[in-house]
């Protein structure tokens, strides 16, 4: 199915609502240029990458998460501070 859409002075598209409910739901998109074209694939962001983005964001090791749970498995009248209090924020 190929159907017209107009670009904006800002690089904006509207993509027709026939085209986007083929596709089914999707809030992001993969976008790349190829042979001359601009091809949007759908991309489903799962719960599970949003949590490795964050791990990976805050640069976390193995053994502090290791540590954070032997922390947080610790009665709550042990607990004085976390195990990543002393880690540098970015």
């Amino acid at each position: 199915m190929i159907m017209l859409a107009k670009m904006t002075a800002k690089n904006q598209l509207t993509l027709p609502k026939s085209i986007t409910a083929a596709v089914g739901p999707a809030e992001y998109f993969d976008v790349e240029a190829l042979n001359g074209q601009i091809v949007l694939t759908p991309v489903r962001i799962q719960r599970g990458d949003a949590v490795r983005a964050k791990l990976a964001e805050l640069d976390l090791s193995e053994q502090d998460i290791t540590d954070a749970v032997a922390w947080a498995r610790k009665s709550s009248s042990t607990k004085k501070s976390g195990p990543l209090s002393n880690k540098s924020a970015k």
